[in-house]
């Protein structure tokens, strides 16, 4: 009979694990981000997939399969290879950057049951804005403490119903539309193809690409939960690069076709494109609008679900080290760091009312949250990438169960392309979004480059602080 950690061991299925890793991912809501670069953005797609996503899912897949590392995820990679300090800092800042990315999320799903419900209040009105956040972020938070297993679920009925079908409805849906010979609103042709890199505004966007493949290494905690990893981990990273390829394009197209640039807008876009599309076919099908609506929101449940515990498995371990208070490190029977999930969803229920009672759409604090967390979690990679570089050139004779094909020379053409696709992404973040103007571009600038000095020092300041802590133990100790 097994114990309880073999069987933790073994908890996670190839599809579940993929499904907690897509829905981390990929989501249909940033379609009309995508649709804004017209034909360009298969371009971008195929840029960033190859240069970013694919060199992140493969150094990944290698670094969560060496003997020792498989818990804390990026902790434990970092860690291992650049120290300890900057193994807390990586972790620290993939989990700070998803504090404010639960708010914007969620306001996605705020904005599917808006219209629903034909309750514009929700959407208009800040206090029931905000109470509309914590009622669906807290929700799935306490769903989250019956461990994993509560967990892939959601995931998987998150990644079916909210990812896959509504992808596959929109991709029939477009197909359709262009054969019957209607107009569409996108240039498609070789010439439309490569984008004029002359233009920052051009550069920019790219940005949001990148943005849209983050966090495939956060499901890395859950690595040792994942049956047969060695072969089903790599499989996993595999798929999702092409999957998350194929279903962006697709439906990043399906948006830019129907709606003209003019009328576009980032956070209903979606909803709109299946409202034109499905009203195209049938006038009096209102209903079925509603519905692709519900799985929309179901599947960025799922999103935010499996984030709830991904990062802070991260810290988790951090806190075992007696990095951060040794109370953060308690756990209840079915594993879940409890105390550090409610920390957690207390800042980001402090998130949720400085944007939402503090920001707007051209609100230069929401825009400044939003840039923070890209620069921050971009630190991350950037150390994540270094790390692995310390891996194949000096840490070669550790064993392991997967590696990236082609010997150390391609390695090191992998991660060179996501170090320096991270680097140039981090450098372009901080030119000020077309939304601002005037003074608001000198506020946004000053605002985001203090944020991110000081966001960065925090972690060191932890560590110090821990360091000096444990110094003084032991001399206490030892009299």
């Amino acid at each position: 009979m097994k114990d309880g950690k073999a069987a933790k061991r073994n908890s996670l299925s190839l599809f579940a694990f993929f499904a907690m890793t897509a829905s981390m991912v990929m989501t249909v809501y940033e379609y009309p981000t995508f649709a804004t670069s017209g034909f360009n953005l298969v371009f971008f797609l195929l840029l960033g997939g190859i240069l970013w996503f694919l060199p992140v899912a493969l150094c990944a897949a290698e670094m969560a399969t060496v003997d020792g590392w498989q818990e804390g995820g990026i902790f434990a990679w970092v860690g291992n290879t650049l120290g300890e300090r900057f193994g807390f800092a990586a972790i620290f800042f993939q989990w700070f950057q998803i504090t404010v990315g639960f708010v914007t999320m969620i306001y996605f799903i705020l904005g599917c049951v808006s219209y629903i419900f034909n309750w514009d209040s929700l959407n208009s009105v800040p206090l029931i804005k905000f109470i509309g956040v914590l009622v669906i972020f807290w929700g799935l938070t306490f769903s989250q403490l019956g461990g994993t297993k509560n967990t892939a679920k959601i995931a998987k009925a998150g990644f079916i119903f909210g990812i896959a079908i509504p992808a596959v409805i929109l991709f029939v849906l477009s197909i359709a539309y262009i054969v019957q010979g209607n107009p569409i609103d996108v240039k498609i042709g070789a010439r439309y193809f490569v984008p004029d890199f002359s233009k920052v505004n051009t550069l920019v966007i790219f940005v949001s690409f990148i943005l849209a493949y983050m966090g495939v290494e956060a499901s890395a905690s859950h690595v040792n939960e994942l049956q047969d990893a060695k072969k089903n981990y790599p499989l996993a990273m595999i798929m999702l690069v092409v999957l998350a390829i194929i279903l962006n394009t697709i439906g990043g197209l399906t948006v830019a076709a129907v709606i003209p640039q003019g009328d576009l807008s980032l956070s209903s876009g979606v909803v709109e494109t299946f409202k034109v599309l499905i009203l195209h076919f049938s006038s009096n099908s209102t209903w079925l609008v509603k519905l692709i609506a519900i799985l929309l929101a179901l599947g960025v449940m799922g999103e935010v679900s499996a984030w709830v515990v991904g990062p802070s498995r991260g810290m988790y371990a951090a806190a075992q080290k007696g990095i951060l208070p040794k109370s953060l490190a308690k756990t209840n029977q079915h594993d879940v760091p409890v105390n550090l999930v409610f920390v957690q969803g207390i800042i980001v229920t402090i998130w949720a009312a400085v944007l939402t009672f503090g920001g707007g759409g051209n609100n230069v604090s929401f825009l400044t949250a939003i840039s923070l967390t890209v620069v921050i979690y971009l630190v991350g990679y950037l150390l994540f990438f270094i790390g692995y570089f310390v891996l194949v050139l000096k840490k070669g004779d550790l064993k392991r169960s997967y590696n990236v094909p082609g010997g150390k020379i391609f390695k090191l053409i992998v991660a060179t392309c996501g170090l320096l696709t991270s680097v140039f992404a981090l450098a372009i973040s901080f030119v000020p979004p077309s939304q601002l103007s005037g003074k608001s571009v000198h506020e946004y600038l000053t605002i985001l480059s203090i944020s991110f000095i000081i966001t960065i020092l925090i972690p060191f300041v932890i560590y110090s602080i821990a360091t000096k802590k444990e110094v003084k133990v032991a001399i206490n100790n030892n009299r």
